[in-house]
Order: C-alpha cells, then structure tokens, then sequence
C-alpha cells in the first residue's frame, strides 16, 4: 500500500483534483496524503505583525479546507490523513513528497487565472518534481 500525495487549495478545481485522487487510491489500494501550503510570498514587503495574523488565519482556512478532503476520501472508504506547511508551493510539494515517502504526487489542471499553474508550467513542474525526487507524479 502506498501513499498518494494531493495538494489543495479549496474551491471547485481542488474538489476536482481531490475525487481524481481518492478515485486513484481506491484503484490502487493507497491511502492519500492531502498538503495544503501557506505560501505567504506575496507578502514580502509587509510588516511582520500583519504576516504573522495572515499566517495564522490562512492556516486556519487550511486546516478547515484539509479536514474536508478527509470527509471526502473517508465517504468514499478511502484512508485520509493531512500535513500542513509554510513556504513556497513549489518546494513544500517537493519537500512533503520526500519526508513523507510517497509513491504518486497527483497535480490538478489549472483552472483559470486564479491557478498557481498554467498548463506548460504545470507539466514542467510534474517532470521537476520526477527528476528531484524520482516520484511518479501526473496531472488529473
């Protein structure tokens, strides 16, 4: 049994990425890992206090966001558990793939301009994470 590890974010294109994973872990007999990541880079030039507040109100939302994914793998008999980081996606995906020694990293398709990807980066970044990491990743 290996593990699968999902990103998510929230809203429909998560949900989406999520069912594609649990239908993946039912298949293969794996549980899922799903890794939300508070990446607060945008905010570079902010004044420490208010990234703290952010910081602490952006992991809320994640833990929130993660407990739901969980829900969703369970309903469907599917064995869930979550992890939560700070820093850039990039490398916290890469980094969690790692330490958490999973078999199959599963990326969702952009969806729209509100996406951390578009579709060339995307793959770009699949094939980084294989050559780094040598984990099978592929985009649902």
């Amino acid at each position: 049994m290996g593990i699968i590890l999902c990103a998510t974010r929230g809203g429909e294109a998560s949900h989406r990425t999520q069912n594609e994973a649990i239908a993946l872990a039912k298949e293969r007999g794996d549980s899922i890992l799903f890794l939300y990541v508070v990446d607060l880079h945008f905010l570079d030039k902010t004044a420490a206090p208010i990234v703290v507040d952010i910081e602490d109100e952006m992991g809320d939302m994640g833990e929130f966001l993660l407990m739901m994914a969980v829900e969703r793998a369970s309903e469907q008999g599917v064995e869930a558990s979550t992890t939560r980081r700070v820093g850039k996606v990039r490398e916290e995906i890469k980094r969690s793939a790692v330490i958490e020694c999973v078999s199959l990293v599963v990326l969702g398709k952009p969806a729209g301009k509100e996406s951390a990807f578009q579709m060339d980066d995307l793959f770009a970044f699949a094939k980084e994470i294989e050559q780094e990491t040598g984990i099978e990743t592929i985009i649902v």
